[in-house]
């Protein structure tokens, strides 16, 4: 991050970053090879599974990425709270993205990224969506959770967005977004939920 830092106030223009996706240096290439990686496993007869939590996504070679992944069988889900431009559930094109959008009490502006990488998942946080502006004409930084406690409460995160019936609305294929019909009047919305689990999340202490 100091590295980021020199480099945006022009002291050392040129830095590499081992751990840091930096757009609009490492970000793009990054990413794909991510989602690369996930078709590799899939094509290997091994389950690839990739999901990202977004603003927007508009970036056409992100999203071209996105339909090979889903050709190859990668599972693709994705949370995006404002527009996207992919296209879900076209048979044989897009039949494996799902698209959701949640709309709660609060405004849901986490950009998240989880790669299942056959078992041994990882997952990014940081500034970026999949938009052009964001990956090409910004400076925008994205990092790992090495931490595994701090990854396995992320992807909790992940998993219970998916699985909002209260406050999601589904992307269909002719573009239209048909909200979820929860089954159970007591099922709660996954902002709900974070709030209950921050009620009773014990307070943190530091060791000396």
């Amino acid at each position: 991050m100091t590295n980021l830092f020199h480099y945006l106030t022009g002291y050392a223009p040129e830095q590499h970053y081992r751990e840091l996706l930096v757009a609009p240096q490492n970000m793009r290439e990054r990413f794909e090879a991510l989602i690369q990686r996930e078709i590799d496993h899939a094509q290997a007869g091994r389950a690839g599974r990739i999901v990202a939590k977004m603003n927007a996504l508009n970036d056409q070679r992100m999203i071209q990425a996105l339909y090979r992944a889903s050709q190859a069988g990668v599972h693709v889900d994705l949370i995006v709270r404002g527009h996207s431009r992919l296209r879900p559930g076209f048979e044989g094109f897009s039949d494996n993205i799902r698209v959701i959008s949640i709309l709660g009490r609060f405004l849901e502006h986490t950009r998240v990224y989880y790669f299942a990488h056959d078992g041994a998942p990882e997952v990014y946080i940081g500034s970026a969506d999949w938009m052009s502006r964001n990956l090409e004409d910004r400076v925008e930084a994205i990092i790992p959770v090495r931490e595994a406690p701090l990854r396995d409460r992320i992807i909790d995160m992940l998993e219970r967005a998916l699985a909002d019936e209260r406050s999601a609305w589904e992307l269909a294929a002719d573009g239209r977004y048909v909200q979820r019909v929860p089954g159970d009047d007591e099922q709660k919305g996954l902002q709900e939920q974070l709030m209950e689990k921050a009620k009773h999340r014990p307070p943190h202490t530091q060791s000396n």
